[in-house]
């Protein structure tokens, strides 16, 4: 039934396929081994997927290479419906860093990362934010601690998270003289989760 309500047994495979393994490129003659269908019909679906933007190419050592485009606007929808098949999933499962993860934005582990002043949330993580950094990370943190917290929030998600890291000094000065790379994410729809020192606040209170 699936098959007839999305037009074709290769594009289901394909949806499978891409949805089970988010971050994880396949060139064409791969694709046709793993899903068992023609490459000529899995040319055709792959065209058509890349049209509508469901996933993006990408050329490496003469091969195109395909992957899902997580920040596809169905994307969440998409992997709900296609991400669980077993078959399909070709990536190494990760441990449980935490505790089941709620709606509430993460906060419970953002508060695990010692030494976090700051974290901001954009991007693929908050509806209608067009920021191409995800989560933003202030303080002198622990990179490995920061790791766990992403790859936990990443399988959650079904998605890779793209964040950045700055020390807190480096961050309030690049606020201060009004930074690209910081002013696009503040600018942008975002989500302030952890401000300890008040600085979103204090600045927003000068500007005022």
């Amino acid at each position: 039934m699936i098959d007839t309500l999305f037009g074709s047994k290769t594009r289901v495979k394909l949806l499978h396929l891409f949805l089970n393994n988010p971050g994880k490129s396949f060139y064409v003659r791969e694709i046709t081994r793993i899903i068992d269908e023609q490459i000529n019909s899995v040319r055709r679906e792959l065209s058509n997927m890349l049209n509508v933007g469901v996933i993006e190419s990408d050329s490496a050592d003469n091969k195109l290479y395909y992957q899902v485009n997580q920040r596809y606007e169905h994307y969440k929808p998409l992997r709900a419906i296609f991400g669980n098949a077993k078959d399909f999933e070709i990536v190494d499962k990760g441990t449980e860093a935490f505790g089941k993860v709620s709606d509430n934005k993460y906060k419970y582990i953002f508060e695990t990362i010692d030494g976090l002043r700051l974290a901001i949330m954009a991007g693929s993580l908050v509806q209608g934010s067009t920021s191409k950094v995800d989560i933003l990370f202030v303080g002198n943190l622990s990179a490995n601690k920061v790791q766990s917290a992403i790859s936990h929030i990443e399988k959650n998600e079904g998605r890779e998270i793209s964040y950045s890291i700055l020390p807190y000094d480096e961050f309030y000065y690049r606020l201060s003289v009004r930074d690209k790379f910081i002013t696009e994410i503040i600018n942008n729809i975002h989500e302030v989760i952890i401000d300890k020192d008040n600085i979103l606040t204090k600045d927003q209170g000068a500007e005022s």
